[in-house]
């Protein structure tokens, strides 16, 4: 079974993040990136099925600049084979994302095609589902388990009112949680390993889908400074500090 992973590069987690001063958007510049958390949960998991006997290949493959590049070499410490990076300058919208990774799904060739369930950029949880209904593939979002029975997987996903485990024809689309498993950190070692594995670098354009922005982003701030907290001196004190607020909104 071959593999194709999406991953995507996004201000790393532990950053704090700053709005530009002039509302345009999230700064970027000089900040640290990293792989999208999701992302590095569908990577272990292909990895995983590798190990497991299951898949013979992993392909990585990621739309962005340049610098890019980088998540990509950390898919291939973690295990990975080879990689390919579309690029791409400036925001490339969710629908273009599905109709690349289509294009690559299309000379690939995969089995299965994983990715992390959104990026923690946009929260927008759209290129899985939007991508298996390009390709009309089975999908199975969320998931939180993989299991791969004959031709089929079994997929246990993380729904509103808890877990629930479906089955899915190969070729298929599944998109992870953060349940799915712990991702591994890659050693020295390995990362020096993944220098020398395939990384392809292609211009986006090439695969003949329209990048042009069909959204416009008016402005961007940052949520409003909370309230200070106040300390009371007893538990009739906070009844009372209660009651007036209560008041208060019952009088608006």
């Amino acid at each position: 079974m071959k593999i194709l992973v999406a991953v995507k590069r996004v201000v790393d987690h532990n950053v704090r993040i700053r709005v530009r001063a002039d509302g345009t958007g999230v700064e970027t510049e000089n900040v640290r990136m990293s792989m999208n958390p999701f992302c590095r949960h569908a990577v272990e998991a292909a990895v995983r099925l590798v190990e497991a006997g299951a898949a013979t290949e992993v392909v990585v493959v990621s739309v962005g600049p340049r610098q890019a590049n980088d998540v990509i070499l950390t898919a291939l410490a973690m295990g990975a084979h080879r990689g390919i990076l579309l690029e791409a300058e400036g925001r490339v919208e969710t629908l273009a994302v599905a109709k690349l990774l289509a294009a690559v799904v299309a000379e690939e060739r995969p089995d299965l095609v994983l990715l992390g369930k959104q990026s923690v950029d946009d929260d927008s949880n759209h290129v899985g589902q939007m991508l298996a209904g390009l390709l009309d593939w089975p999908q199975a979002t969320f998931a939180s388990e993989i299991k791969v029975v004959g031709s089929t997987l079994e997929v246990t996903r993380e729904v509103d009112f808890g877990r629930a485990t479906v089955a899915v024809a190969l070729p298929a689309i599944v998109t992870a949680d953060l349940r799915l498993n712990e991702p591994r950190n890659a050693g020295l070692p390995m990362v020096m390993k993944a220098r020398q594995k395939p990384l392809a670098i292609r211009p986006a354009g090439a695969l003949g889908v329209d990048l042009t922005p069909r959204l416009m982003v008016e402005q961007v701030a940052p949520p409003a400074e909370r309230a200070t907290g106040r300390q009371v001196a007893n538990v009739a004190e906070l009844a009372q500090v209660l009651a007036a607020e209560i008041a208060e909104l019952e009088a608006l």
